[in-house]
């Protein structure tokens, strides 16, 4: 099954690249690191002949702010199977408190896909730096279930560069779909994760959307739980996820990036706040989450889920630190 080529938000058809396989993301941040390296360069020495041609054909020579353009393309990985992803997944369930099944979570999706869009993000022609991207929000649709044994279409881009009152965001699109399904249905998952790069700025850009602005004082709710996450948690979520990046790994590694300790990868506590929800979101919900303060570990994590009134129903969640009263994540968990 091939669907048609996906479009941008704003309406932009993009070429497919088919890639033979997911890609292991090891060599993807030893790329990511050494790209972000010629990125930095390019900024502070644009004049510099060869720094553009050190990191490809499909690079501008000039990494100047105003230049600033996503690829036109998306990948493709076809033919994924899942039938040996048994001990993974239940090793994934385990650590995020889900209850171990063959059936995948919404969070573990994200899990599959993250190689490809991060495959994304170390192209020659993607104009960002890996390294130092700050992780925002997500948005995420699950349309029924994915269970071991479904044979999957993957693919992943880049989207929507716009503004923010820190520098510049960008959406990393992925859709998993069953691979001979019907090509004009919609995918069965699908995720958004919003990224910063922080001291890049759009040469039209016009400032940060409304939604951007810092927000005002937060009132915690009564907790329904709480989280006590030992020093060990990034790491334990890097060995099921892939997600090396050293800002989870140890105190040491995290400081040469500016955090006091290892931070918990964004995506793990969202996952535990989906875990939290139970059965009540159905096989098919969407999902979102916005991250504000990173949680430092170890941690204790106070978190509320509250049902939501409304025709769809559904919950909001949100997780803090109690003691300094310090939102770290929120989110909604919405039937479809």
């Amino acid at each position: 099954m091939t669907a048609a080529p996906p479009r941008t938000a704003d309406g932009r058809e993009l070429r497919v690249e088919t890639q033979p396989s997911l890609p292991g993301l090891g060599g993807l941040y030893a790329r990511g690191a050494a790209a972000s390296g010629l990125i930095a360069a390019g900024r502070a020495l644009p004049s510099i002949p060869g720094i553009g041609e050190a990191r490809g054909s499909e690079t501008r020579a000039d990494a100047s702010d105003g230049d600033l353009t996503l690829p036109d393309v998306a990948y493709r990985v076809g033919g994924v199977r899942t039938d040996d992803l048994e001990r993974h997944l239940h090793d994934y369930q385990r650590l995020v408190h889900e209850p171990v099944g063959n059936t995948m979570p919404a969070g573990y999706l994200h899990v599959l896909t993250f190689p490809l869009t991060t495959g994304i993000m170390v192209r020659n022609d993607f104009p960002l730096p890996l390294l130092g991207m700050v992780h925002l929000a997500n948005r995420v649709e699950l349309r029924g279930p994915v269970t071991v044994g479904d044979v999957l279409e993957v693919r992943a881009w880049a989207e929507n560069l716009r503004p923010h009152r820190r520098g510049v965001q960008v959406d990393l699109v992925a859709e998993v779909r069953r691979d001979a399904g019907d090509e004009t249905e919609p995918p069965v998952w699908r995720g958004v994760s919003t990224h910063l790069a922080k001291g890049y700025f759009l040469e039209d850009g016009d400032g940060a959307s409304e939604a951007d602005r810092p927000r005002g004082e937060w009132t915690p709710p009564l907790p329904t739980g709480r989280w006590v996450l030992g020093p060990e948690t990034g790491r334990a979520y890097a060995a099921v996820s892939g997600d090396r990046n050293p800002i989870h790994m140890s105190a040491l590694s995290a400081k040469a990036f500016g955090f006091p300790r290892a931070i918990a990868h964004g995506m793990y506590s969202a996952a535990r706040a989906l875990a939290d929800v139970g059965p009540g979101r159905g096989d098919a919900y969407r999902w979102t989450v916005e991250f504000a303060k990173p949680v430092l570990l170890p941690a204790t994590v106070d978190v509320a889920i509250t049902p939501e009134d409304g025709d769809g129903g559904g919950f909001a969640y949100v997780g803090w630190n109690a003691r300094k009263g310090l939102r770290h994540f929120s989110g909604e968990i919405v039937p479809l």
